[in-house]
């Protein structure tokens, strides 16, 4: 007697049903978390918080659509302080340590990625030699499509143009033109994106 089997017919299977439950379970959880840690922030839809990052906000800070805050590992900082601004486009991701500082303004565009430990401040804070007088502060601006590596720090008054790369440990002093890789202390030029 020959059997033939039905090579169409599947039997259902639960497994990846509760995987991707687990992952609906798992985003509603970091959406939540960034209800509660960041309700001192306008936010957009859907942004999310794995951990617990350190806010301050006696300025305005404000998150787009889909922003994703790692700060687990060691704790992100947000700070916007009186009459500053920080805003953060939408699709941005924001690793474990870093620090976003503003004092006057700090703007980072669409789709950015922010690693570890990356630093932007837009002010001195006080003036060298003489820590009761206040500090310079000048906008940052960081454009669409901007990867700030590993320990990036982007000082006062620099804009880092759309699609460029800082390379890790770079300090960047200086405006850096779109789709241009820097690295260095200071940050200089190495080879252009395009």
């Amino acid at each position: 007697m020959d059997v033939t089997l039905d090579r169409t017919l599947t039997l259902p299977t639960s497994a990846p049903r509760r995987r991707d439950l687990g992952r609906l379970v798992r985003g509603g959880l970091r959406w939540l978390n960034a209800q509660v840690r960041l309700r001192r922030c306008r936010l957009g839809r859907r942004v999310t918080v794995w951990g617990n990052p350190h806010v301050t906000a006696t300025g305005e800070i404000a998150l787009g659509d889909r922003v994703t805050v790692h700060s687990f590992l060691s704790r992100v900082q947000l700070s916007a302080g009186p009459g500053a601004r920080l805003t953060v486009g939408d699709d941005t991701y924001i690793n474990n340590g870093s620090v976003l500082s503003a004092r006057r303004s700090v703007t980072v565009g669409a789709r950015c990625q922010v690693a570890t430990g990356v630093i932007l401040m837009d002010a001195d804070f006080h003036a060298v030699g003489d820590l009761d007088a206040p500090g310079k502060a000048a906008p940052i601006v960081i454009e669409d499509d901007v990867w700030l590596a590993t320990r990036a720090v982007v000082l006062k008054g620099v804009t880092v143009g759309r699609g460029a790369v800082v390379a890790a440990g770079a300090v960047v002093t200086k405006d850096v033109p779109p789709y241009t890789l820097v690295a260095g202390v200071p940050a200089r030029p190495i080879r252009s994106l395009r």
